[in-house]
């Protein structure tokens, strides 16, 4: 039986990531601009998400300001109970 790449993933600890990142704007530098960014990641070093933020402080103008990180492992132990029970219906 074959697995899904997305599966193994998830099993290794990626999961979906969502950054948004305060820059300031070029023109206006006091002025701060919000962007949302999403990808899956791994954390707690997102190599994806630091391979971005590298990307964007070569490639585009507008200086960051902060970062803000939410990741949820898509996985997660609270995922699969065991019934504490049953119903039975006539």
């Amino acid at each position: 039986m074959n697995t899904s790449s997305d599966f193994e993933k998830r099993l290794l600890g990626y999961g979906l990531l969502t950054a948004e990142i305060l820059y300031r704007l070029p023109d206006h530098p006091k002025l701060l601009q919000s962007f949302l960014w999403q990808t899956e990641d791994m954390a707690p070093r997102f190599p994806e998400l630091n391979r971005f933020l590298h990307f964007w402080e070569k490639e585009i103008e507008g200086r960051i300001h902060s970062v803000r990180v939410a990741h949820q492992n898509l996985i997660e132990p609270v995922d699969f109970r065991y019934a504490d029970g049953g119903l039975v219906v006539h």
